[in-house]
C-alpha cells in the first residue's frame, strides 16, 4: 500500500500526464494529416482551385499548432525548474500559433499562385506574381506586429521607432528603395511582362524578359546571356516592346535601269496588285507602291506595306516571297533591276580623230 502511495506523488502524476498529452497530440496529428490528405485528393478532382490550395496548406501549420499547444500545456502544469524559467508560457504559445497561421497563409498564397499560373493560360504570370508578393509582404508585416504585441512589446513604440528609423534607412538605401518602387511601377504600369521581347533605344539592351523582381529585372539577350537591370533604370530610359506590335512593316526601295523608264508605271501597278492579293499582307493598313526618286544609277520605287503576322521568322519568309515576286514582275516586263554602273560618253569629233579609241 505504501508503494502505491509513493507512485501517486505529484512528480509521477505530472510525468503520466505529460505522456498522456503527448500521446493524444500524436494521435490527433496523425488523424488530421490523414483526413486532410483524403480531402485534398477529392478536391483535386474538382475545377475549384481554392479548395485544393486550402486543404494542401493546412496540415503542416496545424501540426505545429497541435504540438505547441500540447507542450505549452505540459509546461504550464510543470513545477520543475524549466517551468520557472518560462514565466509567460501563454504569450510564447500565442506567438507561435500566430507564426503557424502565417505559415498557413504563405502556403495558401503559394498554392494559389502556382495553380493559376500552371492551369490557366489566360492568366498573366506577372500580375499573379505581383499580387502574391504584395500579399506576402502584408502577411509578414501583420505577423511581426501581432507577435510583438503578444510578447508584450508596444506596437505604437515600434511604429514610432520605425518612422524615425525609416528616414535614416531611406537616406542610406536610396538605390534599394528606388529599385523597389521601380519594380512596383513595373507591376502597376506593365510596360512589359515575362516572355516579352523588349529593347531600349537609349541603352544597349535587347532580349526576352525572363523575370521581374523587386530589385532587378532579368532579360535574356539573343546570344543567351542573362542581363540583370536594376528596376530604377526603367524610369529613366525609353523601352520598346516589339512583342505588342500589331503588324510588321515591309519598307523596301527597288531600282530599275534608266533605259526602262517607260515601264515604271506598269511595274509599280503590278507590284501593288500583287501585294493586295497576297494572303499575308494586311490590306487594312497603309499599302503604297510608288516611283520615288532619280537615283545616280537607277530609277527607284518603294514598297510600303504591313504583314498580318508579327512572328519574326514568318515575317522574313513573307518578305522574301514579296521581293522575289517583285523581281519576277520586273523581268516579265522586260526590265532589269539596276546596279551601280558608269557610262562614258565621248564626243563624235574625238572618235573620228582617234579611231584607235573605238572598240
Amino acid at each position: 500500500m505504501t508503494d502505491f502511495k509513493q507512485l501517486l506523488t505529484p512528480e509521477n502524476a505530472y510525468i503520466s500526464q505529460a505522456f498522456l498529452v503527448i500521446f493524444v497530440a500524436l494521435i490527433a496529428n496523425l488523424l488530421q494529416k490523414r483526413i486532410f490528405k483524403s480531402l485534398a485528393k477529392k478536391a483535386l478532382s474538382t475545377e475549384n482551385k481554392w479548395d485544393d490550395a486550402l486543404l494542401l496548406s493546412i496540415p503542416r501549420p496545424l501540426s505545429l499548432i497541435i504540438w505547441v499547444t500540447s507542450i505549452s500545456f505540459i509546461s504550464e502544469n510543470s513545477t520543475n525548474v524549466t517551468a520557472l524559467l518560462l514565466e509567460d508560457i501563454s504569450s510564447l504559445r500565442s506567438a507561435l500559433i500566430i507564426a503557424a497561421l502565417a505559415w498557413f497563409l504563405f502556403g495558401f498564397i503559394h498554392a494559389i499562385e502556382e495553380s493559376y499560373i500552371n492551369s490557366d493560360k489566360n492568366t498573366d504570370p506577372t500580375t499573379v506574381h505581383a499580387i502574391s508578393k504584395l500579399t506576402r509582404v502584408l502577411v509578414v508585416v501583420t505577423t511581426i506586429l501581432m507577435m510583438l504585441q503578444t510578447l508584450g512589446f508596444s506596437v505604437a513604440g515600434v511604429l514610432a521607432f520605425g518612422g524615425v528609423g525609416g528616414i535614416a534607412i531611406g537616406f542610406a538605401a536610396q538605390d534599394m528603395l528606388s529599385n523597389f518602387f521601380g519594380g512596383l511601377f513595373l507591376y502597376l504600369d506593365r510596360p512589359f511582362v515575362v516572355g516579352d521581347w523588349v529593347r531600349s533605344p537609349d541603352r544597349e539592351m535587347e532580349g526576352t524578359v525572363e523575370k521581374i523582381g523587386w530589385r532587378v529585372t532579368v532579360i535574356r539577350t539573343f546570344d543567351k546571356r542573362p542581363l540583370y537591370i536594376p528596376n530604377a533604370i526603367f524610369s529613366k530610359i525609353a523601352v520598346e516592346n516589339p512583342s505588342r506590335m500589331q503588324n510588321r512593316r515591309i519598307k523596301e526601295t527597288i531600282g530599275i535601269r534608266y533605259d526602262d523608264a517607260g515601264k515604271m508605271e506598269m511595274i509599280t501597278a503590278q507590284v501593288k496588285k500583287m501585294l493586295k492579293n497576297h494572303p499575308e499582307i494586311d490590306t487594312n493598313k497603309t499599302l503604297m507602291v510608288n516611283f520615288d526618286s532619280f537615283a545616280p544609277s537607277s530609277l527607284d520605287f518603294f514598297i510600303y506595306t504591313f504583314t498580318k503576322t508579327t512572328i519574326w521568322t514568318k515575317y522574313h519568309i513573307i518578305k522574301q516571297d514579296i521581293l522575289l515576286k517583285t523581281l519576277k514582275i520586273i523581268a516579265d516586263n522586260g526590265a532589269e533591276a539596276a546596279f551601280p554602273t558608269s557610262t562614258i560618253h565621248l564626243a563624235q569629233q574625238e572618235i573620228s580623230k582617234n579611231p584607235e579609241t573605238q572598240i
